[in-house]
């Protein structure tokens, strides 16, 4: 479906019943909602949850800006999540937020504590580039021909096995295939993968604002994270007050198909 959120297209997708608790799943900066597949959606639906989720602007089907030149502050992808709840309804809904999407989620806990339920936070940091955490870093991969979509299909399937564990067998065919449906979705491949980083303003220094969060906080986090390295998400869990860490084996920046049943039943459980 396709919402208007302060007249910009965000498309959004729901799976279960509106009469059931509203979770809502934000991506990482560059993807679209096509990285929570249906399936995983499908399996959180069936335990009772109204799953929410939607395209950030510049992926898949939502409003799309030319490469280089969002037309958007960095701070409205926050304001976007809240208008995808307005134009649904839902009043207060469990929100999930991973890596990129984990940021905004910890915004939205901190400036609109009454629409969340709970708050879980995947491979992200509330503190990213603070000296007392390690240093990660994102996969010096080359960019595509960005008009080539198959290109471009490929190199998000190295990218990602770049920031995968080293330490189980790396599913390309599964990325694959959710890279293809990604990729034949979004108007500007170039524009998706480029223009969150180049928006400028919003908030980025609210680490030091953790500790006043009360929503209830699950930390899911891989113990191999090079992006992210494991002591980003053990200082969510330890700043943000009664936190609860879950650390995911064999995991790097990702969310692969292996860790959706422990992952599936540590949302319900925190959802429930």
């Amino acid at each position: 479906m396709l919402l208007d959120v302060d007249g910009v297209r965000i498309a959004a997708e729901t799976f279960g019943s509106a009469g059931d608790p509203a979770v809502l799943l934000i991506a990482g900066a560059g993807a679209s909602m096509d990285w929570w597949e249906p399936e995983f959606c499908t399996r959180l639906a069936a335990a009772g949850r109204h799953v929410i989720r939607y395209d950030h602007r510049d992926t898949g089907e939502s409003e799309s800006y030319p490469p280089g030149r969002p037309g958007y502050r960095a701070d409205r992808l926050h304001l976007d999540a809240v208008g995808v709840l307005d134009a649904l309804g839902v009043e207060r809904a469990h929100v999930v937020g991973m890596s990129a999407g984990g940021g905004i989620a910890q915004v939205l806990a901190l400036t609109v504590p009454d629409r969340l339920r709970s708050l879980t936070l995947m491979s992200t940091s509330g503190g990213p580039g603070d000296e007392d955490l390690p240093a990660g870093h994102l996969p010096a991969v080359a960019a595509p021909d960005w008009a080539d979509r198959a290109a471009v299909v490929e190199w998000l399937v190295e990218y990602q096995r770049a920031l995968a564990s080293p330490s189980r067998p790396y599913d390309a065919a599964a990325v694959r295939e959710v890279a293809r449906i990604a990729i034949a979705r979004t108007a500007s491949p170039e524009s998706a993968e480029t223009n969150h980083y180049a928006a400028e303003g919003g908030e980025s220094a609210w680490r030091g604002r953790l500790p006043t969060i009360t929503t209830p906080t699950l930390v899911l986090h891989g113990d191999e994270d090079p992006a992210f390295p494991l002591p980003h998400g053990e200082a969510l869990a330890r700043e943000i007050p009664n936190a609860r860490l879950v650390v995911l084996p064999r995991t790097g920046h990702e969310f692969p198909r292996e860790n959706w049943p422990v992952v599936l039943q540590e949302l319900i459980a925190h959802t429930e």
